[in-house]
């Protein structure tokens, strides 16, 4: 009897503490999620998340000024101008409703001395700055009051537009879009799931049994993310991606293990050697599938910026609950229900649910592909790279304003007031520090002269507003400025402000004279130039670490390199997807968006940390079985059929859910969004079917015992047993251990090779 591997020993001890297991979990779910309800979320602030100059300018912003959120309400009439005694009347209204409301800090009316740039050229449209006395973070609570008041003065006035837009009021509005978005996405994944495991195992209690643990980590992990938030701070955005990788990840791994083991029983072997047999087969898989998936993810906190360090905690955290669920409470589940997992039986899809069959036409495809392997691997591969190409013209930047959906009447509040005062809720931040204080005459004259020469650009706008810290020795220069804070326009005005006007400003305040420029379009700078500095390491980490877990595991230098090329293949050919898609304009009224002709920065680096994850767990699983057949004594070419056909029906119906579930994302409102679920959905569909069904065979048949390669100075690496402990358990060791002997012949080969 050879030695059992910790999966095996794993799903051995839960099948005997079955209750001990079960009520385990439970109680981690339950007090987990309990835990993190009560300490809370601790989200990322702009402090957190700045980097690079724009991230320095921050800090002096948020040491130096107490922390105020701003709103504005805009005045306007096509017909009156701001001379009119009603539009004057409309605008004191305002100021006057807002003065006296507790929340506001105060108010800057259009018509104050100093306060012309509040007020259009033609004079049709006018501008109330308003601040409040809480911070961003809880300024969402208190703009409602803001809002009513608006709306208040919109029905006193009619004949004018009066209207509010804001960090807090978008934020209200956009909040709940995403929250209806995530709620959609939710309501609509877990019912589709259902359906799809249904039609794989043919009966609702085998179904549910993976959804149900999926599930059950995805509730332990939001839990456990809002404790680890108090040491690394997450974006609001995490949950979604815990819901998305815990949906993948989670029903992958236990529909390995559930098909593993209902297919055990179907070959005739007794319920408790049929869940050991999965437990010390596809439980490996799985646990060395969840491993690499979790370097994967360790590659965000390689960035160094806060949103990615935020996800890199939540996915691995999910990665590793779905582990524990699937190796610990899934076998003891097993244990008890034995064959009443198939209860709830459909009666015309269990007649077709043969789990020791492949699919007829899977298996009429990898016999294609295995009799024609260089005609196949060459028409795959040319796929694959034609997919590829378009990446050369990729762009990126950081989602602002204009990828919001333009339905959302607070987003047509915004472009009504950028057409009327651009730059105005995009502006550029100016802090100035380290000069002394800033209120004495020469200083006052050189913020003089900046603003004279910031107006002279062209490319910078009225309201210019200057502000000076209570001790006087730092200012905040606020700087409308053109384009939409992401566009050509914008990077330009952004160049002329850090390369010319900062620069004269510094020289006219002295030595020791700091001027940091922060704002949308800096921090889009800077977030790009930290993505393409952190980038390459990142791979470096991703490809290094998968690339020697894979080596130990197969002991083979050529499993483990073709592995890493297959798998960058299908990241590239689902970035080429995305640039066709997303950077042209045909797709925009099917998907319904407006494309901005570039895809979101965070995400070509998040779907590579992702997919690569992901691709890896049908690798994984594919190869065990492939390793597993060569081990008990077949050819290559026999073992590469007998593993892809074998697992084709399950890697089938784990695609099928993760790209339906990733679909849904798709048709949410917001671009990224749309982006993050085209990229995904793609990047799965082509792995699942090219990747794994065409060139994966196709170029094992054509190295053939090649594929097992180990050069003479790696044998030093431990010797792994793949799961021939299938037929240790049924009591056939002899057949085993010459399958061993044949194995290191084999190796011994190649090794003189």
């Amino acid at each position: 009897m050879q030695k059992e591997n910790f999966a095996a020993r794993a799903g051995r001890w839960s099948a005997q503490h079955r209750k001990t297991a079960v009520l385990g979990w439970i109680a981690f779910v339950v007090i987990a999620f309990m835990a993190g309800n009560m300490v809370g979320t601790r989200p990322v602030s702009d402090r957190d998340n700045g980097t690079g100059e724009s991230g320095r300018a921050e800090q002096v912003l948020y040491d130096a000024f107490p922390e105020q959120a701003s709103e504005t309400v805009f005045v306007q009439s096509p017909r009156l101008t701001a001379d009119d005694p009603r539009f004057r009347a409309a605008v004191a209204d305002v100021v006057r409703r807002m003065e006296r409301l507790p929340e506001v800090a105060a108010v800057s009316a259009p018509y104050a001395a100093g306060n012309a740039g509040q007020i259009t050229a033609d004079r049709h449209a006018a501008i109330v700055q308003i601040k409040l006395r809480s911070g961003e973070d809880d300024a969402e609570d208190d703009v409602e009051a803001l809002l009513a008041q608006t709306k208040a003065a919109q029905a006193d006035h009619p004949e004018l537009r009066v209207e509010q837009f804001g960090g807090a009021s978008a934020g209200k509005a956009l909040g709940k879009m995403f929250e209806d978005d995530f709620k959609k996405a939710e309501f609509l994944s877990i019912p589709v799931t259902l359906i799809i495991l249904v039609f794989a195992f043919g009966a609702f209690v085998a179904a549910g049994i993976p959804l149900l643990l999926a599930l059950s980590a995805v509730m332990a992990t939001l839990g456990l993310v809002s404790i680890g938030s108090h040491v690394i701070a997450v974006d609001e955005s995490v949950s979604s991606v815990v819901l998305l990788i815990g949906l993948a990840v989670g029903v992958d791994y236990s529909l390995f293990y559930l098909r593993r083991e209902r297919e055990e029983r179907a070959a005739g072997r007794s319920e408790e050697a049929a869940l050991l047999a999965a437990a010390a087969t596809s439980g490996r898989a799985v646990l060395i599938s969840g491993l690499t998936v979790m370097i994967a993810m360790a590659g965000m906190f390689i960035t160094g910026d806060a949103t990615f360090m935020g996800m890199g905690m939540g996915a691995i955290l999910v990665v590793g609950v779905s582990l524990v669920a699937s190796l610990t409470v899934l076998p003891a589940l097993l244990s008890k229900l034995g064959d009443k997992v198939d209860r709830g039986r459909i009666p015309f899809l269990m007649r077709k649910r043969d789990v020791s069959k492949t699919p007829r036409m899977w298996s009429a495809v990898i016999d294609a592909v295995l009799r024609k392997p260089l005609i196949s691997g060459l028409l795959a591969g040319g796929l694959l790279l034609a997919l590829c190409i378009p990446v050369i013209g990729m762009k990126t930047a950081v989602p602002g304003i204009e990828t919001l959906p333009r339905s959302l009447p607070v987003m047509q509040t915004f472009d009504r007031i950028q057409s009327a005062f651009p730059g105005q809720q995009i502006e550029a931040e100016l802090a100035v520090s380290g000069a002394g204080r800033l209120d004495t005459p020469q200083a006052q004259a050189a913020l003089a002269d900046f603003r004279r020469a910031a107006l002279a650009s062209g490319v910078i706008h009225e309201p210019i507003a200057i502000e000076l810290s209570r001790s006087g020795d730092v200012a905040r220069i606020s700087l409308p400025i053109d384009g939409d804070g992401t566009n050509d326009a914008s990077v330009r005005a952004l160049d002329l402000l850090r390369g010319e006007l900062a620069p004269q400003l510094r020289a006219e305040l002295g030595a020791g004279a700091d001027t940091p420029v922060t704002g949308t379009t800096a921090g889009t700078q800077d977030f790009n130039d930290l993505m393409s500095e952190r980038i390459p390491w990142v791979f470096a980490f991703v490809l290094t670490l998968a690339f020697l877990l894979l080596l130990v595991t197969f002991r083979s230098l050529v499993i483990a390199t073709k592995a890493i090329v297959l798998n960058l293949l299908s990241v590239g050919a689902a970035y080429g997807v995305l640039v066709l898609v997303f950077q042209h304009t045909w797709a925009e009224s099917l998907l319904a968006f407006d494309s901005t002709g570039a895809i979101t920065s965070w995400l070509p680096l998040f779907l590579f940390v992702v997919l690569f994850g992901l691709s890896m767990d049908y690798h994984v699983f594919i190869l065990s079985r492939v390793r597993e057949a060569y081990d008990r004594g077949m050819s290559t070419d026999r073992a590469v059929a007998h593993g892809i056909k074998s697992t084709a029906s399950t890697v089938t119906s784990a695609a099928i859910i993760m790209v339906a579930v990733f679909s849904i994302f798709a048709t949410l409102s917001a671009i990224e969004f749309k982006q993050l679920g085209i990229g995904l959905a793609a990047a799965i569909f082509i792995d699942a079917t090219i990747v794994r069904a065409v060139l994966l065979p196709a170029t094992m048949k054509l190295l053939g015992e090649w594929n097992w390669y180990l050069p003479r100075w790696l044998e030093w690496l431990p010797r792994v047993t793949h799961e021939p402990s299938v037929e240790a358990i049924d009591g056939d060791a002899v057949g085993a251990a010459a399958g061993h002997e044949r194995d290191d012949d084999r190796d011994r080969r190649l090794t003189r090779v």
